[in-house]
């Protein structure tokens, strides 16, 4: 996948309101501004992707307890130069949470989001231009805590609220109990 691929996935991606268009128009504007943007170099910000993992019943979501946000959040991760949001919240599902057999429900983007995040020691304060998709795993499957995070659980997508009210964790958790979403 290479810039304009994406751009013209994120043009053709329909977004579920008008907050989430708005987040998709500033992704758009800023892959086509800075060809780095897959780059942690590109300090004013740089493009990153997530998988919203599901179980087969859609019943439950695996969410990590991230280690530096102090926050329930999906899984996911920087780009690190791939180009391949796909490849890389595939990438960042299995290293995160040790599940072996992460698949997509679909190739499609599932959602977008824009985000800052805050200085550190050596890293200004800058924006995450978060590509997602929607992945399904086994919730049986043994889970392994990565470096990144300081628990793993599956979350019953009715109580989502009760580990998170990150606007944009729960939108995603609307487009997957929606009842035409799976049909």
């Amino acid at each position: 996948m290479s810039r304009e691929l994406l751009l013209e996935q994120l043009r053709t991606y329909i977004a579920s309101d008008l907050h989430e268009n708005e987040m998709r128009e500033r992704i758009i504007c800023f892959i086509a501004e800075y060809e780095d943007c897959f780059e942690r170099t590109q300090l004013s910000g740089h493009i990153t992707a997530s998988a919203l993992i599901v179980n087969k019943q859609r019943t439950k979501t695996l969410l990590t307890h991230h280690h530096k946000l102090e926050k329930w959040l999906q899984l996911g991760g920087h780009s690190d130069g791939d180009p391949d949001p796909l490849n890389v919240a595939m990438r960042e599902a299995e290293e995160e949470s040790g599940l072996k057999d992460v698949l997509p429900v679909s190739k499609k983007i599932f959602d977008v989001d824009v985000h800052a995040i805050p200085a550190r020691k050596n890293e200004p304060e800058h924006f995450h231009y978060d590509i997602r998709f929607l992945f399904e795993a086994d919730d049986a499957q043994p889970l392994v805590i990565s470096a990144e995070s300081k628990e793993l659980a599956w979350i019953p997508l009715n109580e989502i609220e009760l580990y998170t009210t990150e606007e944009s964790m729960l939108r995603m958790v609307r487009k997957v109990t929606a009842p035409h979403f799976f049909h």
